[in-house]
């Protein structure tokens, strides 16, 4: 049940957490599949709700649950003239790092009065599935690690900045976890041949590295761990257009 702005209000609070109550208990016939629902600023306390950020992101790793919401149109929530759509990079960037902080990315499209998909939007969301088809395993079912990412972009960190394109360098990368993998997305392609992951210097006491594999891609990745990093020797070729994903396996427990 997703709830847009002013539900905060005094006049409505009472209706609000009545409502809330009824919600809950009657989702409970369904099971483990309890019902959701979404507030923004301070409308509902932490724990009651999920916490929804209109057409922008969190600048670090949120403990609990959460949800960007924008829409695939830079302008609008449904369909418009002259309308102007983000870039299927622009919308991996974001998920990649709306994922590495625990949250989830719920992105709109504005059919047009026919009920079709605009052609522009399309080619969006299928690259989008494209790129996920090759590096869903490290979106789908993980969770975040002990740092969300590294690099020295900024991220711009609350509601309404979600036309704020940052321009994402090989430098920057953002992480995720599942069972004993970690998985680093890389946000650009070096053009050296090698790239470093500081946060997995053996200076921070990382456990051993085991195997390293780059998503969509044959090459043997070569790695070393050195005190600035873990150095990765890259493929002549990257294994795809917008995000690179790099699959670590550790000797002992999960990370």
């Amino acid at each position: 049940m997703y709830f847009d702005w002013w539900i905060g209000q005094p006049s409505i609070r009472p209706n609000l957490t009545r409502f809330a109550a009824f919600y809950y208990n009657a989702s409970l016939k369904y099971g483990d599949h309890v019902g959701v629902i979404n507030y923004k600023d301070w409308a509902l306390e932490e724990h009651s709700a999920v916490l929804d950020l209109e057409r922008g992101q969190l600048g670090d790793i949120r403990p609990l649950s959460w949800q960007t919401d924008t829409s695939v149109s830079n302008q609008s929530w449904g369909n418009i003239e002259n309308d102007t759509f983000k870039s299927p990079q622009f919308v991996i960037h974001q998920l990649v790092d709306i994922v590495s902080k625990n949250g989830n990315l719920l992105l709109n499209i504005g059919p047009k009065s026919d009920g079709t998909i605009p052609d522009d939007v399309q080619r969006v969301l299928r690259d989008v599935g494209s790129w996920l088809s090759v590096n869903g395993d490290a979106i789908y079912g993980t969770r975040p690690w002990k740092i969300y990412g590294e690099g020295p972009t900024p991220v711009a960190a609350g509601s309404f900045h979600d036309t704020d394109t940052a321009t994402y360098t090989a430098e920057d990368f953002r992480f995720t976890t599942k069972g004993n993998s970690l998985y680093a997305i890389e946000l650009g392609w070096p053009s050296g041949g090698e790239t470093v992951i500081h946060s997995l210097g053996t200076v921070v006491g990382t456990q051993k590295i085991e195997s390293v594999v780059l998503l969509g891609s044959d090459a043997k990745i070569q790695s070393r761990q050195e005190a600035d990093g873990l150095h990765l020797q890259l493929p002549a070729q990257a294994p795809g257009k917008y995000a690179y994903t790099f699959r670590i396996l550790f000797g002992g427990a999960a990370q």
